[in-house]
């Protein structure tokens, strides 16, 4: 092979790449328009935002707040004989009011987790 010859191919390789690059431009501009194009009529079948008089209203007592309270869980559901099993729906997850409704804090004195530093430390 002469040198020409290599420099014809290296040529031709590089016009390809070139070509190439350039097809791959345009199927990625294709894709972006077509894309552009189905979220524009997506939207449109879309219900129109809520006008200003549509928008939620403050209630008339005023914000509301958070309330806390201590609550406690509900009695656990027991089979009725060993070979009955308990589903999901025999289950309860409610829980109801506690009738005390200060919330448990630690006292100093009081007993502490391990390496707590508590009494007897």
């Amino acid at each position: 092979m002469a040198s020409g010859e290599l420099y014809v191919l290296a040529a031709s390789g590089a016009e390809l790449g070139a070509i190439g690059a350039f097809i791959g431009g345009l199927i990625l501009v294709g894709a972006l328009l077509w894309a552009f194009w189905l979220g524009k009529r997506v939207r449109q079948r879309e219900s129109a935002p809520p006008r200003a008089d549509e928008q939620t209203k403050m209630p008339e007592s005023g914000p509301v707040h958070e309330i806390r309270e201590m609550r406690e869980p509900d009695e656990m559901p027991h089979a009725k004989d060993e070979s009955e099993r308990l589903r999901p729906e025999n289950m309860h997850p409610g829980d109801k009011r506690s009738d005390d409704q200060d919330p448990r804090r630690w006292k100093p004195g009081s007993s502490g987790s391990f390496g707590s530093g508590g009494p007897g430390a």
